[in-house]
């Protein structure tokens, strides 16, 4: 295939060099051709003055040793332009993402990734240049707003689009549209309001109608017939989808089903069935977004309602993840008066008029383009700047309401058939729910169908869901978060809005209302507020700690100080200790604390009963935007009054008591935590000791069927009973109603297909010798490694030893904590670059989804034991009757089995797929390899064995050696 692809006619290319700079290796294409070049001469062209081709100029920086780079008028970044060109459209940030993203071969090595980059962008101006691209005027509008800005790719955007409109027959001298393009929200389409759709129905669906749909949908998608497993999974879960008979006791069924079962369609076609027979959700609970993804495609398989225009399905997530089309605005009339980034939110504006659903945090949002150049970080459009963290949403009141990406999608799940969520939304809209019960309107004022019929997909991390979810944590960026929310910026450099702006038209001229509004935004000023952070940490040197909640702060930090082990041997890397018992200054700050809450809740509340009064004696009269608004009001006053505020004083009051013990169910600790080698924060936090209680009551028992389901839920260590800790962790054991289970094995033959080798003669704190293990490791696997940490120190000791000579034998390697991309980011160019290797921790083996040859070679550096924290301890301790020793062995050993056994599903994710999976830690007990498939075998042998295997296995076409 040829890289370079011809423009139009009407378009002459000028195109400086394309640099590329994968590790240990660097390249340069030009007119004359590709050649590599060394580490001096990349970094001279980098740095400029010459224009020169990139791709991701942060990440460039990162490779050549430089600090990350402002915009600079000579570095033109591939990746933007793919923004520009193709908006809402995937690419891995690489030269071979790129290259992979517009149909190319991959390149491999520098030079072809610098020859691939030249192209790449050759063949994005040329469909600029082509008659048909859509909407040819709106980007020469927007490319005149960004180019007037300093765009370095202006002048050759303006130059293809012109030449585009010359070939559609339109003159292209005078064929901008009015205004800057940058104001999306006013082209976004409007969502309209449909009736509620009532109660669902409770029409069962039986097990011949599931396989039956099952087979339907594998049509649907060109797929073969079922699988008798999959159709067999498919059966047993419309088990979830029955009436249930008696209150508090939903269906529940418990469903392990082996890699490469097709579970997904297994528990969409019944799910589908009794949607379409009772009028009501499913909602499909996941952890990672990755999963969220794959479901949303094979949702697919739904066909759409004859002559209806409702979406089957519609992955639905907090108002956090969203595009607020308000912040924007603001964003952008700040950086149009000198204080912001106009080209990063010109690329946002043309992702958001192109975007499914305006999710910034795993939909099709490039979440590197922020991370591209250096800048104020106030002033960068990154997901944290655009969607509303802070709950300062005015709903009805702002001008883009009818356009929110947030209502549309709230909307479409009421009325949708299947609902993906993660596991976090579901429980905290649960909790919510609950705790908002008691008012009045409460019925009508909700973000969530009801939560009736549920899948828990990723069902073994519903424990660990359920932990964050039920948890509560008061810290001072935490507290200062509420002193924003409720009083507003304080200073001039901050944007938002405060109670008073936004609810201060509602509540009117009420005597009462303002008093509790002028009582809260004083009770406000007792709350961390600038510099809090500072005055905490480092006392005098910043000044004293100011109000009863920095006082106790700064308390918890001298407790700390005395009774902690410093993590890493420093406290600048955090520290924790017990709450009880307490020093006498942190009691006593904590009852003063307490108080402090307490005259901030007070009016809080009585502002919510208020707008409840409006609400009910109003009915008749409010129109749906009023009623809109005043519901999104009590949202935000319900969720820090009756559930936020409540947590944290129970907590202080609880200290304060000087009750040694405190209560049983829960684990109290204080902690200081750590960032960029240095202390950042104080909280104090709570924790369930079994936090499957309140998701008991919240969440499994008022639902009606209730699905827990993935590949790891049995343990075979508890012998007749290999669901038993499963039922604990995921709270069906706790229903009076005995819990169905389910096991399907996976059709994957693993004895062929995979490989476990325990090396035993790698020590375990010698990062070289570790370094050395994966380097043979990866060379003779030919990449396609994933190398997984329990400490993210040694992973940035091992990463500075094993990088060069992997980028020697043309092994690119990247790292989560180092490299300047997020998870998500990562994994995709893990997937895309075929021969890449990956280090990574927790967020890294659980989100990894990478079929196919792109991961050959899993390798731990250690048994991923459970941290023993306080918390642990607490669950060790309660959990220790499970194997009756008294020294909850079992408990351990069965959370570091289900992990090993997690990640190496991550292996073989397709029939043909074939990996090794490589322990390095020698004293790793046989025992915890238990939750492995049938036909897996361990062997145990020295490096050099192990390497000469891994070789054999995968075949002699996989071996580098460093050139």
């Amino acid at each position: 295939m040829s890289l370079v692809a011809a423009p139009p006619s009407s378009l002459t290319l000028d195109l400086p060099p394309a640099l590329a700079t994968p590790p240990g290796a660097g390249a340069v294409a030009d007119g004359q051709g590709a050649r590599a070049i060394g580490r001096g001469a990349a970094e001279g062209l980098f740095c400029g003055p010459a224009p020169v081709l990139v791709a991701h100029a942060g990440l460039t920086a990162r490779r050549l040793g430089l600090e990350a780079p402002a915009r600079a008028a000579h570095l033109l970044d591939v990746l933007e332009l793919f923004v520009f060109v193709r908006p809402a459209r995937f690419c891995a940030p690489t030269p071979t993402g790129l290259a992979i993203a517009l149909g190319l071969d991959e390149p491999i090595g520098a030079v072809a990734q610098a020859e691939a980059l030249r192209a790449v962008a050759g063949r994005l101006l040329g469909e600029l240049a082509a008659a048909d691209y859509p909407d040819l005027e709106a980007a020469l509008t927007l490319n005149g707003t960004l180019t007037r800005a300093g765009w370095s790719w202006g002048e050759r955007i303006d130059q293809a689009l012109r030449a585009g409109l010359e070939a559609a027959g339109r003159n292209p001298r005078d064929r901008r549209e009015p205004g800057t393009g940058l104001d999306v929200w006013n082209r976004l389409s409007e969502w309209e309001e449909v009736a509620p759709r009532g109660e669902a129905g409770s029409h069962p669906v039986d097990s011949e109608s599931a396989r039956i749909r099952l087979d339907h949908m594998l049509k649907g998608l060109g797929l073969d017939e079922a699988r008798p497993t999959q159709s067999d999974y498919a059966a047993e879960a419309a088990f979830a989808f029955s009436p249930r008979d008696q209150k508090d006791q939903p269906r529940a069924l418990l469903a392990e089903a082996g890699t490469g079962t097709g579970k997904t369609l297994g528990y969409l076609a019944p799910a589908a069935l009794w949607a379409e027979r009772n009028h009501g959700t499913v909602w499909v609970s996941t952890y990672t977004r990755a999963l969220q993804r794959q479901i949303a495609r094979e949702g697919l398989a739904l066909p759409d309602h004859e002559g209806q225009t409702r979406r089957r399905v519609v992955v639905r997530k907090g108002r956090e993840n969203y595009l607020c089309l308000l912040n924007l605005q603001e964003m952008v009339q700040q950086a149009r008066l000198g204080a912001g980034d106009v080209i990063g939110l010109g690329l946002t504006a043309r992702w958001a008029g192109a975007c499914a659903d305006g999710d910034m945090t795993g939909g099709d949002f490039p979440a590197w383009l922020p991370g591209l150049y250096a800048g104020p970080a106030a002033h960068q459009p990154t997901p944290a700047n655009l969607v509303d963290r802070r709950g300062e949403c005015i709903h009805a009141a702002c001008a883009h309401y009818r356009r929110c990406f947030v209502e549309k999608t709230v909307r479409a799940a009421r009325h949708a058939d299947v609902v993906i969520a993660n596991h976090a939304l579901v429980m905290v809209q649960a909790a919510f729910d609950g705790a908002r019960a008691a008012r009045p309107a409460a019925a009508s004022d909700t973000e969530t169908a009801a939560l009736k019929r549920i899948v828990f997909d990723e069902g073994h991390h519903l424990f660990e869901a359920a932990d964050s979810a039920f948890s509560s944590s008061l810290s001072g960026q935490e507290a200062a978060e509420l002193r924003r929310w409720i009083r507003g910026p304080e200073t001039r450099a901050r944007r938002g809005r405060g109670l008073e702006q936004r609810l201060g038209d509602l509540i009117g001229d009420d005597g009462p209302a303002r008093k509790a509004m002028g009582d809260v935004l004083a009770a406000a000023t007792r709350l961390p507020g600038e510099g809090a952070q500072a005055r905490i940490l480092r006392g005098s040197e910043s000044g004293a700690p100011t109000g009863p909640v920095e006082v106790f702060l700064a308390a918890a930090l001298d407790q700390l100080r005395a009774r902690a082990d410093p993590r890493g041997g420093s406290e600048d890397q955090g520290m924790e200790c017990a709450a009880r018992p307490a020093i006498p200054e942190l009691s006593t700050a904590a009852a003063r604390a307490a108080e402090a809450l307490a005259a901030v809740e007070a009016p809080l509340l009585a502002l919510s009963r208020h707008l409840e009064d409006v609400l009910t004696e109003e009915a008749e009269t409010l129109d749906g935007g009023a009623r809109a608004r005043i519901e999104g009001a009590l949202r935000g006053l319900d969720r820090r009054a009756r559930m936020t505020l409540p947590s944290w004083r129970a907590m202080l009051n609880d200290l304060a008591s000087g009750d040694a013990a405190g209560d049983p169910e829960f684990v109290d600790w204080l902690s200081a935590e750590s960032a960029f080698g240095r202390l950042s924060d104080v909280s104090l936090r709570r924790h369930w000791v079994d936090p499957t209680q309140p998701l008991e009551a919240t969440v499994i028992r008022p639902s009606h069927g209730v699905l827990v389901t993935s590949a790891t839920l049995t343990d075979p260590d508890f012998g007749d009973d290999p669901f038993h800790l499963a039922r604990l962790r995921s709270a069906t054991g706790r229903l009076e109603t005995p819990v169905r289970t389910l096991k399907v094995e996976s059709p994957f033959d693993y004895a062929s297909q995979s490989k476990v080798i325990v090396v035993t003669d790698v020590p375990r704190d010698d990062p070289r010798r570790t370094a050395a293990a994966m380097r043979a490791l990866f060379l003779a696997s030919g990449g396609g490694a994933l190398g997984l940490f329990t400490a993210i120190r040694r992973l940035k000791a091992v990463y500075g030893l094993l990088g060069p000579e992997l980028g020697r034998a043309g092994l690119p390697l990247y790292a989560q904590h180092i490299d300047p991309l997020d998870v998500g980011a990562l994994v995709d160019v893990f997937r895309t670059e075929r021969d890449s290797c990956l280090l990574g921790t927790d967020a890294i083996r659980d989100g990894v989804d990478v079929p196919g040859r792109s991961l050959r070679l899993l390798v731990f550096d250690r048994v991923p034991w459970p941290r023993p924290d306080l918390l642990h301890r607490a669950r060790r301790e309660r959990f220790a009757s499970l194997d009756g020793s008294g020294g909850g062995r079992t408990y351990d050993d069965a959370l570091a089995r289900g992990r090993m056994a997690q990640a190496f599903g991550r292996l073989i994710r397709r029939a043909d797929d074939k990996g090794v999976f490589v322990m390095l830690d020698a004293a790793c007990p046989t025992r915890l390899f238990g939750g492995l498939p049938p036909g897996v075998e361990v062997e145990r042998m020295e490096l050099a064995e192990a390497v000469a295997t891994l070789s054999r296995f995968l075949g002699p076409d996989q071996n580098r050696t460093p050139e």
